[in-house]
């Protein structure tokens, strides 16, 4: 196996030798499994990552091998298998929501006034995040958590650029009438 070779070769030379597909596994679970924690916390995380890659592994012969990265099609499946922990998810923003406020430990100035503003705000922010729509949630996690771009994000969730533009906006809009322009600022970068 070579490490360096593209997704899609990868992918399609693992039709032949199963073992291959490790590698698309070695490059992209922590990647998965940091966007499911930040879903779905560690008690779920861990099995949404591994039945992503069980789905990916069993559809690996339907991969389209003329898309290079197989980022989006496996942030596709991985929001799928979260969407089936639905109510994980809302559990986990309900249980964030309330948490509020904890107590801070007197260290460097700034990771102290970071974690502040955090902690003052994590409840809002689970809050404002349970309330929207699950495909605008979807599309806002997508590009703030994972970092795929705009129509990375209509690969994965096989949809228009310009609904996820659409989604984007009207997630943004909803978070900043919850939070603030300020405090949106400082938890999701703009990706215009």
């Amino acid at each position: 196996m070579t490490a360096g070779r593209a997704d899609a070769a990868v992918i399609a030379a693992s039709r032949d030798d199963a073992e291959e597909f490790g590698v698309i596994y070695d490059r992209y679970a922590a990647m998965l499994y940091r966007y499911a924690y930040r879903r779905l916390g560690q008690e779920h995380a861990e099995d949404v990552v591994a039945e992503t890659f069980l789905a990916a592994f069993r559809h690996r012969g339907r991969y389209d091998v003329a898309r290079q990265d197989a980022r989006p099609w496996l942030f596709g499946i991985v929001t799928k298998e979260i969407a089936r922990y639905r109510r994980a998810e809302e559990a986990r923003y309900r249980a964030l929501a309330r948490a509020g406020a904890g107590e801070v430990v007197d260290g460097l100035a700034d990771e102290v006034s970071l974690a502040v503003s955090a902690q003052a705000i994590r409840g809002r922010l689970a809050d404002a995040l349970r309330g929207l729509a699950p495909g605008d949630r979807d599309v806002l996690l997508l590009i703030a958590w994972s970092g795929l771009s705009y129509e990375e994000v209509a690969e994965t969730m096989r949809i228009k650029v310009g609904t996820v533009r659409s989604r984007l906006h009207r997630a943004r809009r909803r978070l900043r009438e919850a939070l603030g322009e300020n405090v949106l600022a400082k938890f999701f970068e703009e990706h215009e």
